[in-house]
């Protein structure tokens, strides 16, 4: 205990600091999107086939298990846990390390006066890199969400997908995966730091019980997820869109984006909008207070604070 005690106390820096915030990203999203994949399933299928699935989020769950058994829900468990460890590991690492390489570049009065610039651009960076480690997982669980009777659980379907439609059918959802966590990412850690801010303008961190962290964390994570949720809900849809089948031969992704967006309309876009508020606001504050928590477990307390509250 004092051995962890000490290690705590010394001020890291460097690769050892940023792995220590890549992993607890990568724990806080693979456990949040991992336990809400029943949640996930019936959004999804909402979204494909708003006609049968028109009873909302409640009656989306007693449709699924009524025609296909309490064990549809965990459909894609595999590629959600998986693919949310990936991209959590460069999302929240990611977004550290460029706030960082922002202070280093503009000096840190600089960053600090322009901030909320800071935290869209790092937020931005971040998620571009960690969409790339996302993007083939999530293209496979779409797949198993959308044709149960396609593979059987991650590698399955991953195999699949790779020898009958080559590797690029991993990225055709790339353009709207960007499309949609970019907006996303950028909304969630902004209204994030902006809320905490506010709070903690009121509240001293230092001396803020651990308890208090955690549930400034949530409800700050809570409110960031519902704006988050609300910018990047027409993206999701098409996401779901565009992976639910293969293109015709010769279709490009640009012009399969445009056919579905037709189709869809603004309405149809934000099919499903009240069971991902409910989904997103529930990961993104777990996210957030999981992440401070791991951090502080882990002695990752180097962070980089922009704000002077």
């Amino acid at each position: 205990m004092a051995l962890l005690q000490s290690k705590s106390q010394e001020k890291l820096s460097g690769v050892g600091l940023y792995s220590r915030f890549a992993l607890a990203g990568a724990v806080c999203c693979s456990v949040t999107h991992g336990a809400l994949t029943p949640v996930d399933v019936v959004k999804t299928r909402i979204q494909l086939d708003p006609v049968t699935y028109n009873r909302g989020m409640v009656g989306g769950f007693k449709q699924v298990i009524a025609s296909e058994g309490a064990g549809a829900l965990l459909t894609g468990f595999g590629p959600t846990a998986a693919g949310y460890f990936l991209q959590g590991a460069f999302k929240f690492g990611g977004y550290e390390f460029f706030k960082q390489q922002s202070i280093s570049l503009l000096g840190y009065e600089t960053a600090s006066q322009n901030r909320t610039a800071v935290y869209l651009a790092s937020s931005a960076c971040a998620e571009f890199m960690a969409d790339i480690a996302l993007c083939p997982l999530e293209a496979t669980r779409i797949r198993l969400v959308a044709e149960p009777s396609f593979a059987n659980g991650l590698i399955g379907g991953f195999g699949k997908i790779a020898s009958t439609e080559g590797l690029g059918a991993f990225y055709s959802g790339f353009g709207p995966i960007l499309f949609k966590q970019v907006p996303y990412t950028m909304a969630k850690f902004v209204v994030y730091e902006k809320v905490s801010e506010m709070i903690y303008g009121q509240v001293d961190k230092a001396t803020a019980s651990g308890s208090l962290q955690t549930g400034i964390n949530l409800g700050s994570g809570l409110i960031a997820g519902f704006a988050a949720a609300i910018v990047s809900q027409p993206a999701d849809t098409m996401l779901s869109k565009i992976n639910k089948t293969k293109g015709l031969p010769g279709e490009g992704t640009t012009s399969r984006l445009i056919k579905i967006a037709k189709e869809l309309g603004l309405k149809g876009s934000y099919s499903g909008i009240g069971t991902r508020l409910f989904l997103v606001g529930l990961i993104t504050a777990g996210q957030f207070a999981i992440y401070g928590d791991i951090k502080k477990a882990l002695g990752a307390t180097g962070g980089v604070e922009l704000s002077k509250a």
